[in-house]
Formats: C-alpha cells, sequence, structure tokens
C-alpha cells in the first residue's frame, strides 16, 4: 500500500493547489447555505479527531464538516486517553493502526507532531495546529474569506498584528499569502517578533500607524500568553493601547480595510469590541464559516487523493 497524502503545513503546497482547495471549498459553501448538506463522499470512511489541546471551534468545524460528507467521525478526548497514562506518541500511532481508521485530524502542542504521526500511520493526516509551527486549515480558510470579500487573493496588502512569535496561524498566513503574490506585514513589539522573520518576505513595523498604513486587511492575532515567558508584554492593557486593533489605529488603514481574527478573541487586549463587531468591516464570523467548507475541501481532496 502506498503511503497516502496529508496537509502537515501551506509549507509544500503550490498556487495552483491553493487556488484548487479553494475553488473546491467554494463549492461547498454555497451547498451548506442550500441546507442540502448531506453528501456520501466519505461514506464508509473513519475520521478521528486527536486533539492534545483543546480547541472548541477547530475540533467542531472538523466534526462538523466530516459528518456533512458522510463519515463515520470519532472524537478521541486525549484528556481521559491513555496518552495521560503514560503513553508515547508512537504507541497512540500503533493503536490509530490497529483502528484502520482513514483520515486523522491532529492538533499537538509540539512543532512536529502530526509529521512524526505521518510517517507511522496509514491514515491521511491533517495537521489542525501544531506548537508554533502551522495551522494550515485556518490559513486557507482565511484566503478563502478574503477571496470571496476582495475578488482576488493577490495583489493585496495584509497587515498581521500582535503575537507573531507565537503564533501558527501568522506563520502559515505568511506562507500562503506572501506565495499567492500578497504583501505581508507583520506589526507588534518587538518581542513579539522572531527574529530574522524578514526573510519570509515580510516588512517588519514596530508601529501600528505604519503597519497599517494603506492596508487592505487587518488580522489580529490572540494574546498567547500560555505560551509566553514573563516579561514579553508589560501588561494587557498597555498592550492594547499601542497594539490592541481599535476604530483609531483601523483608521491608518484603507477605509474599505476588512478585519479578521482566528479567534478565540481577547476582547479589549487584541481586538476591541466595536471593530469586531463591525457589520460591515469584520470578517470573523465569516470566518468560521468559511473553516466548514475549507474542511471539507480538504477532507474531500485526500479521500480522493488528489491535490495535496
Amino acid at each position: 500500500m502506498t503511503s497516502p497524502k496529508h496537509l502537515l503545513g501551506i509549507e509544500g503546497l503550490n498556487p495552483v493547489a491553493v487556488t484548487s482547495l479553494l475553488d473546491l471549498a467554494e463549492s461547498y459553501v454555497l451547498l451548506n447555505r442550500s441546507g442540502k448538506t448531506q453528501r456520501d463522499s466519505l461514506r464508509g470512511r473513519t475520521l478521528i479527531n486527536l486533539f492534545f489541546e483543546d480547541s472548541t471551534r477547530t475540533r467542531t468545524s472538523f466534526e462538523l464538516a466530516g459528518k456533512r460528507l458522510g463519515a463515520d467521525v470519532i472524537n478521541m478526548s486525549v484528556s481521559t486517553s491513555s496518552v495521560t497514562k503514560g503513553e508515547t506518541l508512537l504507541d497512540t500511532a500503533a493503536t490509530l493502526n490497529a483502528m484502520n481508521c482513514d483520515l486523522l485530524v491532529v492538533r499537538h502542542n509540539r512543532s512536529g507532531a502530526p509529521a512524526l504521526l505521518a510517517q507511522k500511520v496509514e491514515a491521511s493526516v491533517i495537521n489542525a495546529g501544531d506548537g508554533t509551527h502551522e495551522h494550515p486549515t485556518q490559513a486557507l480558510l482565511d484566503a478563502l474569506t478574503i477571496r470571496r470579500r476582495k475578488g482576488r487573493i493577490s495583489g493585496l496588502t495584509v497587515a498581521i498584528c500582535g503575537d507573531i512569535a507565537h503564533s501558527r496561524v501568522a506563520r502559515s498566513n505568511i506562507l500562503l499569502l506572501t506565495m499567492m503574490g500578497n504583501f505581508v506585514r507583520v506589526v507588534g513589539p518587538p518581542t513579539l517578533i522572531p527574529s530574522g522573520i524578514e526573510a519570509a518576505g515580510v516588512t517588519v513595523c514596530h508601529d501600528m500607524e505604519e503597519g497599517l498604513n494603506g492596508a487592505d486587511i487587518v488580522m489580529a492575532l490572540r494574546l498567547q500568553k500560555e505560551r509566553m515567558s514573563a516579561g514579553l508584554i508589560p501588561s494587557s492593557r498597555e498592550f492594547f493601547a499601542y497594539y490592541g486593533l481599535d476604530r483609531r489605529k483601523l483608521g491608518f488603514a484603507k477605509p474599505d480595510a476588512l478585519v479578521m481574527h482566528p479567534g478565540p478573541m481577547n476582547r479589549g487586549v487584541e481586538i476591541d469590541s466595536d471593530v469586531a463587531d463591525d457589520p460591515v468591516r469584520s470578517l470573523i464570523r465569516e470566518q468560521v464559516e468559511m473553516g466548514v467548507a475549507v474542511r471539507m475541501a480538504v477532507l474531500d481532496a485526500l479521500a480522493r487523493g488528489e491535490i495535496l
């Protein structure tokens, strides 16, 4: 049996593959909105959600995507599994192989864990976020959201703001957006910008006015205190004063600039409620909807051995 394809990151994809996935996801947006969502393209296939980190939004999105395609979906609760009793990741891989699952969605707090599992299991592995490495389906759903509202996913200026250093969402978005021909700026305090990130093709800004000037898209990131060492920011209040996205700072961007956030949001820390809930400029709710369609497209493409 040949090894199936996996989605371990945006790195390794190309513009043709990204466009094909977005086009397929677009068809699922229309299907989901029609109310005729049950399909049988994954009938007889088993999808396992294996989450070593909590994530209601991503796990539920994958579960819904699998069920809408007709798959048998199993959510493995790591907190009550053998992993907490000392089982290694490779032991878990052997157990999963014995279950003969077809699709394995993995979130792990260690970078590279999904890639390791992909070497050891026969199922197709989808990375749902690993450490500070990547979160590919988030970048794909963000790209779909942008394309639907702007009519394109190239030639745009995108400002990604906040905790770049600890954000796998930022890494995947930088890879995808630069690959597709956009101009990407990362904006934040020096303590939250990785050294050498300019090599990824982005412009580094430490001032929100400079970073948001002329931006088409402003993407705020969650401040990930659970991954930080002490002293990277003075306080949440001071962070918001300088880097939190509010109406005044959004004014530095283009008049029709759109606002995004991968969630969950810390209101009053990285984004103000007035901006997050703006019915015209905020894409945050639309991002959640696009997440289901994109994950349906990824599961469908992997099950058919296409694109990825």
